[in-house]
């Protein structure tokens, strides 16, 4: 396996969390697919390797990785929840075309939060739409 997958599985196992088998084919799927899936592309890339797959333990799979930071949730659009199992700070891209999301590297500490002082951030996010270079060559 890869690096990554180890290491979240150490995670897990250091929190005392049951590695299941579907627990786990939920963490290798997001490690091997960083393209931030939602639940109905996991379950339905999974379902066909684990016929006693549910939408539910995708569901709650997901939700005890994200209350355990090994997942972060991106909302881009308000009706499409995505995955990432990248949860160190970064940006996002969304191509309004493909609709292919990128990732992007920016320092969090340089956005500045003017007006915020007296608050407690809990999450921050960046994201863009527009148009990615590979749809833009497939328009011309």
């Amino acid at each position: 396996m890869n690096q990554l997958f180890d290491r979240l599985q150490n995670e897990l196992k250091k929190k005392n969390i049951n590695l299941s088998y579907q627990r786990l084919k939920v963490l290798e799927y997001l490690t091997q697919n960083q393209c931030h899936p939602t639940v109905e592309q996991i379950y339905t890339d999974l379902e066909k390797e684990i016929s006693t797959l549910s939408k539910t333990t995708v569901y709650n799979t997901l939700k005890k990785m994200v209350s355990e930071g090994l997942v972060r949730i991106i909302t881009i659009e308000d009706n499409e929840t995505r995955y990432d199992i990248n949860t160190h700070d970064h940006g996002h891209f969304k191509c309004e075309i493909c609709k292919n999301i990128f990732d992007f590297d920016i320092n969090m500490d340089l956005v500045l939060t003017k007006g915020l002082e007296r608050f407690k951030i809990l999450d921050r996010n960046v994201y863009f739409k527009g148009i990615c270079p590979g749809c833009l060559s497939n328009s011309k």
